[in-house]
């Protein structure tokens, strides 16, 4: 007698309810018993999409439930009486991070849709480590409101599990695994 076996699936790191919209994302808009009003629009740099009737909203850092009642309250205002509006994102922008330093391919790497990333899966993507890196020793430059911010960690720990391994790479950082020293 065979016994199935239930194949795990990977969940995503971000659920979907909680992605915030980026610039350049891809947006599938739909009003309820409205197809005029049916629009497929990407996220301009600045945040904002031009929609029927309303003009520029912007949506830059909402969720996509959190866009439609923006929409809604707004074509309410005038134009539909109780509107039913969904926001559906067909095309993620393009994020991406950089690995540096003593990896075996140093470069620029996408992040998956909808999921987040971990220094030691970033370290991963880029082949892992040379054979004269220093673990101990990576410097994660990142942009934190406009400043530039440096951040040391150690994944050597982080891989043996002595430190906490879900430190979460950002859009547009850049990590730099050292050079060990003789």
């Amino acid at each position: 007698m065979e016994v199935e076996k239930a194949i795990p699936q990977p969940e995503p790191a971000i659920a979907v309810n909680d992605y915030k919209i980026l610039s350049t994302d891809v947006l599938e808009i739909i009003v309820f018993q409205e197809t005029d009003l049916k629009t497929t629009v990407r996220v301009s740099n600045e945040g904002t999409i031009i929609f029927p009737l309303i003009g520029v909203i912007r949506v830059g850092g909402l969720t996509t439930q959190q866009a439609a009642q923006t929409i809604k309250d707004r074509l309410a205002r005038g134009y539909l009486i109780d509107p039913q509006v969904s926001v559906t994102i067909t095309e993620f922008s393009k994020r991406r991070f950089t690995v540096l330093g003593e990896v075996q391919k140093p470069g620029s790497f996408d992040m998956p849709d909808q999921r987040e990333v971990t220094l030691l899966e970033a370290i991963g993507m880029a082949g892992g480590y040379t054979r004269i890196a220093n673990p101990s020793n990576v410097v994660v430059m990142r942009k934190n409101n406009g400043e530039d911010q440096t951040i040391r960690l150690n994944a050597r720990r982080m891989a043996s599990g002595q430190k906490d391994s879900s430190f979460v790479v950002l859009p547009g950082d850049v990590i730099t695994v050292a050079q060990s020293v003789f």
